[in-house]
């Protein structure tokens, strides 16, 4: 098989599902595996994949969830505005989860720290939430990558004439028509944030974009798929069902 490219959806803590993902993948020495970001936060075990993800050989993006960890921590001082926002957003749990096992966060929060907005892989752009269509490359920050929605995902034309976007941080059930552990596709990207951590999906899915197949794992059940990309995926329509439904999704 020639190398792969695996791309994986936000893990929000569900280390035991990223483990159980990966051995369905079976990444060989020539596969590359990238992550979309938002390891943390809502799920038991946030220490435990940001440890994994950080002493592997594979890449990852800035996710919303840890530019609010990176705001709400400063050494051993608590930013006392960033805090609650991300304490109430998921942190409560990433903070349970190093108290658990007795690590201490302030080296993962430097690798945080380091982590790229976006990574081009040619044909293939990763990024958390999406770009500002508006705004050139040079000109998108992380409020643009990593917390962008409706301006994004609405956008008539691709920003790229040449490559896909693929995003997580929106999950995919919350656009129109689309159902849980689908993905959702617009005008020039891919959203694959299919809500691992929600009660009404567990899915956490990664992507082979080389091959386009799905490899999906349910952290509620266990239960794992194989599919064609094709048979997964929905066209965007709006996210009405999203606002109608507001207090049921949080950031």
């Amino acid at each position: 098989m020639n190398q792969r490219r695996i791309i994986i959806g936000d893990i929000h803590g569900n280390y035991d599902g990223l483990i159980a993902l990966l051995d369905m993948v079976a990444p060989g020495i020539d596969d590359m595996v990238y992550f979309l970001g938002d390891l943390i936060d809502r799920g038991p075990k946030s220490s435990q994949v940001v440890e994994f993800v950080r002493n592997s050989p594979y890449q990852c993006v800035m996710g919303n969830h840890e530019h609010m960890m990176i705001q709400a921590l400063s050494d051993t001082e608590l930013k006392h505005e960033a805090w609650p926002h991300w304490y109430n957003s998921g942190g409560l749990e990433t903070v349970e989860s190093y108290r658990k096992t007795g690590a201490m966060p302030y080296d993962d929060l430097e690798w945080m720290r380091s982590l790229p907005l976006y990574l081009d892989l040619g044909n293939i752009w990763l990024v958390h939430g999406g770009i500002n269509p508006k705004l050139p490359i040079e000109r998108q920050t992380s409020h643009e990558c990593c917390w962008i929605r409706h301006e994004f995902h609405s956008v008539k034309k691709p920003y790229f004439s040449d490559k896909l976007i693929i995003i997580g941080h929106t999950i995919t059930f919350t656009f129109d028509d689309v159902e849980p552990g689908e993905l959702v596709c617009g005008q020039g990207w891919l959203g694959i944030d299919t809500g691992a951590y929600h009660s009404h999906s567990g899915w956490l899915t990664g992507l082979d974009a080389d091959n386009n197949i799905i490899y999906q794992v349910n952290i509620k059940d266990n239960q794992t798929r194989k599919v064609p990309l094709n048979e997964l995926v929905k066209s965007y329509k709006s996210r009405k069902k999203f606002f109608q439904n507001l207090s049921k999704f949080s950031q």
